[in-house]
């Protein structure tokens, strides 16, 4: 009996010693919660003290501006000729794809639905400002950013670079981590915006090697990071909370089609004239083509010839992001079909081989599959843009050339007389401008990959793994 007796002391000992620890457990949790949204919530002070100090309205928005009054002494200004009416209904459209389909495509965990939709949500509000601010201080005026509608929507195409990274560290990281990494990751990728843009000047209307391609590697070279230091038991843990279910494939066949039906407005949103219309076309014709193909490839290559979720949610939309580059350029529609079909089969065969082969041997793991829909393609569209850059000429495009290539206009001013306008540029040569392309695809790469890998390994600290929602 004393022998029972000590056994069961003994045991209530310890059961008090795990209650104990699981007290204490998780009142370090609360503590580290609290910190970190207190982090949060400076950080958002820290951002109302930047727009104080350095934003105002832009013109057609500033009712001091007495160019913007329509009344007649001062000159009637036409309220139909405010920049606001190009991109409104872009905005939108591209307000939708950001906080609406990303949120619910990344929603297919059934363990993780209320963090994919609500990190989204906080991530994209948080860091549209931040990008405002980061894009502005390039486009200075008087020591002030002028915002208007166009610095919204160039915000919000910079905030999906981070939700593309998100989609890589899905379930791997934690809020304050993910903020951490989009802040480096917006001021990077505005540098390298910057660069490709203005100095090299080459042509990415649909942002596939600034955006998907840039966030596409940024993200898996930070998951490359963290996973040096993970625990191969955690890794393990992760991987098996990687499931999904009926409701939660359902949610995020919902972000797919809102990103499918909206895409042509992300690709088109700051062109205007025939290369808008041309945008469109293209866009919406890679997407039905890309769409099509992922269906027929995914019963293809799934062993009882039935549809897999996993391509139906992503490889569709694939096209959108291979058109992207060449998407203002004389493909033709045939091209755009053929482009689409290329990247949805593309997609599909790298969810089937590419990515297990990806975490198998270089042990970066991809929860959405990024490297597929994103990452893959964006490369196939800096490609095709460098073809078609290297074919235009000056009789295809006529005087649109310079518009889509304005390093190929004459370097000697010349007054143009269909366009009424000077027209002044680099000389550069068709092959010279693909290079440029190719350039710039290798320079987003580099710099991706090393400034994510740098961001993962400054991220391994802060690995406190709790939920929020």
């Amino acid at each position: 009996m004393n022998g029972d007796f000590w056994r069961r002391s003994n045991m209530n000992q310890r059961n008090i010693s795990y209650e104990f620890s699981n007290i204490k457990s998780l009142r370090v949790q609360r503590i580290r919660r609290m910190g970190d949204m207190l982090v949060l919530l400076s950080l958002q002070l820290f951002l109302l003290i930047m727009f104080v100090e350095f934003s105002k309205y832009y013109p057609d928005a500033d009712a001091s501006d007495l160019h913007t009054s329509s009344h007649p002494v001062f000159g009637g200004f036409d309220p139909n000729l405010n920049t606001y009416r190009k991109y409104n209904s872009m905005f939108q459209d591209i307000h939708v794809m950001v906080f609406l389909g990303f949120g619910f495509l990344m929603a297919f965990l059934k363990k993780y639905g209320y963090s994919s939709i609500g990190f989204n949500f906080f991530l994209a509000a948080i860091l549209v400002q931040w990008a405002i601010l980061c894009r502005g201080f390039f486009h200075l005026s008087n020591l002030k950013i002028p915002i208007s509608v166009e610095s919204l929507v160039e915000a919000d195409i910079a905030v999906a670079s981070v939700l593309i990274s998100m989609g890589v560290l899905l379930g791997q990281t934690t809020l304050l981590q993910l903020i951490i990494m989009g802040i480096i990751e917006i001021a990077v990728y505005q540098c390298n915006f910057y660069v490709g843009d203005e100095i090299l000047k080459i042509a990415d209307a649909g942002a596939s090697i600034f955006v998907h391609t840039f966030g596409a590697y940024f993200g898996l070279a930070a998951s490359f990071a963290l996973s040096r230091f993970k625990r191969k038991n955690d890794i393990e843990s992760d991987k098996s909370l990687e499931s999904s279910n009926y409701t939660s494939d359902l949610f995020a066949m919902i972000g797919t089609i809102f990103l499918w039906i909206y895409w042509p407005s992300f690709n088109s949103a700051e062109l205007s004239g025939d290369d808008q219309h041309r945008a469109i076309i293209n866009t919406y014709l890679s997407l039905a083509a890309s769409c099509a193909t992922a269906f027929a490839f995914s019963a293809i290559l799934t062993p009882d010839t039935k549809f897999d979720m996993v391509h139906v949610q992503n490889s569709t939309l694939a096209g959108g992001v291979a058109i992207g580059a060449s998407v203002n350029m004389m493909i033709q529609p045939y091209g755009a079909i053929f482009l689409g079909m290329l990247a949805g089969a593309l997609s599909v065969i790298g969810y089937n081989y590419i990515t297990p082969w990806i975490d198998r041997n270089l042990h970066i793991h991809d929860t959405c599959g990024v490297h597929n829909l994103h990452g893959m393609p964006g490369v196939l569209a800096a490609l095709v843009s460098a073809i078609l850059a290297a074919i235009a000429t000056e009789s295809q495009y006529h005087t649109g050339l310079y518009d889509i290539f304005p390093a190929r206009a004459p370097t000697i001013p010349s007054f143009n007389q269909d366009v009424y306008r000077h027209i002044q540029g680099d000389g550069r040569t068709a092959m010279q401008q693909a290079g440029y392309q190719i350039l710039a695809l290798i320079m987003t790469v580099v710099v991706a990959i090393v400034t994510g890998f740098l961001t993962g390994i400054s991220n391994k600290t802060l690995c406190f793994h709790y939920s929020f929602l």
